[in-house]
């Protein structure tokens, strides 16, 4: 069974995790296609936005729990490789110069969680639970999961979701500014398409400079993000999307972008 289905519809691209028996749970080839993937869409110019969903009953679960028991005793050294390995996979979402949206049901738990705070935007069905899930397990987080909840919940409410690991519903994320929007379990997929395609019908190359910029801006100091702001304005007045936009407003028409 392929793990990671990938499915296309005109700009927008889907990737689906397809191991609904569990729940989604991460396993290393799903990680592995994730990784390999995102770095492959962000480099085609005819991607406009991805869809990142699960198949079955939930988005993601976290890792593979009942796999843990069959990995044996590893030494530190081969355990760390593999560790920071699957831990490229939120700096390339970050950094993939193509909006990712994650449209988020059922349980949305530990890394599965994490990966999602990685997208651009999450919407929520009504009905999905989350929680941090690390603690439970006695693991301390990763996949970016404390970067991401610093930046999005501030450190009071990181410690709580971290430390205390309650589980809590898509209107508290919302309350919490973890999710963009909550829809409804019935409309979820047509959200999430609805603004897919709005996405992918605008000005994509200065999507991939907008996030350039924020990830810049999370860490760096004031001057780094001044500087980078001003590349990417300079070269964005060179594209062809930049100069459609110019005349489509004068001709007072919506511009047609084409990511050059």
């Amino acid at each position: 069974m392929t793990e990671l289905i990938e499915t296309r519809d005109g700009k927008i691209v889907t990737l689906t995790l397809n191991r609904p028996e569990s729940l989604n749970a991460f396993s290393m080839a799903m990680m592995r296609g994730l990784i390999e993937t995102f770095e492959r869409l962000g480099n085609e110019d005819d991607v406009g936005a991805i869809v990142l969903r699960g198949e079955g009953r939930s988005f993601c679960v976290g890792g593979d729990v009942k796999g843990w028991a069959d990995r044996g005793d590893w030494a530190y050294e081969k355990h760390l490789e593999e560790i920071r390995w699957k831990q490229r996979l939120p700096l390339v979402m970050k950094s993939c110069p193509k909006v990712i949206i994650a449209a988020l049901h059922g349980h949305v738990l530990g890394a599965g969680m994490a990966t999602a705070l990685a997208a651009d935007f999450r919407i929520a069905a009504e009905s999905a639970v989350f929680g941090t899930s690390f603690a439970a397990v006695g693991y301390a987080g990763d996949f970016g999961v404390t970067s991401s909840l610093m930046q999005l919940v501030g450190t009071a409410k990181a410690r709580e979701l971290m430390m205390l690991n309650p589980r809590f519903s898509a209107k508290e994320a919302l309350d919490f500014g973890l999710v963009t929007k909550v829809v409804p379990d019935a409309d979820l997929a047509g959200e999430v398409d609805a603004l897919a395609r709005k996405l992918s019908e605008g000005p994509h190359l200065a999507w991939g400079h907008i996030k350039r910029n924020l990830l810049t801006a999370e860490s760096a100091p004031l001057e780094s993000v001044l500087e980078a702001e001003a590349v990417a304005f300079a070269k964005l007045s060179m594209s062809e999307d930049h100069r459609e936009a110019i005349q489509a407003f004068g001709e007072k028409r919506p511009p047609v972008f084409r990511g050059r």
